[in-house]
């Protein structure tokens, strides 16, 4: 009898959810000379041939990029092309099912992309492209490197004006190269491969989520 009422319980409350933090767009500091990227011409040419489709709400303006917001608002992300720690952002597409931008923002030693939301222009940072599953209600990203080190994958959906994390579970990127697939709306594969070329088994395990919206691993 406790037991039926404790899980009845755990199904009204549902599962708890993070708000993922949201990030600001650093000012660029110009410490160190202007670095000039030898792909820096093919880049904005492939960037170039991606905003066809999407012309009307975004354009590249000197050293950035200018996103239409909902209520005529605009972002404005800034390349930074100086010192060890420059970076530039490059268009990738418009995720309609976000509703955000999806803008890869590359630096000299690390990755990353960052997910505009049209409503409201916040800016999340995440290491992988989002994958979603076929109803559209989450999507997944996987962060698996070892310089910087980053071993990760993560569940989120879109959560009012922003996005919530629902899972997040750790993967051994120190080891081996992962990846992922949605095969269901409530079930993802994960394998991976090691780094060494040895040709063993790396590892393998699935996620699913359960009636009470909370995610379990399984496997090895």
């Amino acid at each position: 009898m406790l037991r039926s009422l404790m899980a009845a319980m755990a199904l009204l409350a549902g599962p708890a959810v993070a708000q993922m933090p949201s990030v600001e767009a650093k000012a660029c500091e110009r410490r160190g000379g202007k670095i000039e990227r030898a792909d820096e011409a093919r880049d904005l040419r492939d960037e170039a041939e991606r905003f066809r489709g999407n012309a009307q709400n975004v354009t590249r303006q000197r050293d950035g990029l200018l996103l239409k917001l909902e209520g005529g608002k605009t972002a404005e992300l800034t390349d930074c092309p100086y010192g060890d720690g420059a970076y530039a952002y490059l268009y990738e597409r418009y995720d309609e099912a976000g509703p955000f931008y999806v803008v890869r923002k590359r630096a000299s030693e690390d990755f990353a992309y960052a997910l505009v939301m049209k409503r409201t222009g916040r800016l999340y940072e995440v290491y992988g492209t989002p994958i979603w599953a076929s109803d559209k209600l989450r999507f997944l990203t996987v962060a698996c490197s070892l310089s910087p080190p980053r071993g990760s994958l993560t569940i989120a959906k879109p959560s009012g004006d922003g996005l919530a994390i629902e899972a997040e579970f750790p993967l051994p990127c120190e080891e081996q190269s992962c990846s992922a697939r949605w095969d269901f709306q409530s079930w993802v594969s994960v394998s991976c491969t090691p780094h060494d070329g040895s040709g063993k088994k790396g590892a393998e395990f699935v996620l699913t989520r359960a009636n009470d919206g909370t995610w379990r691993k399984f496997g090895r």
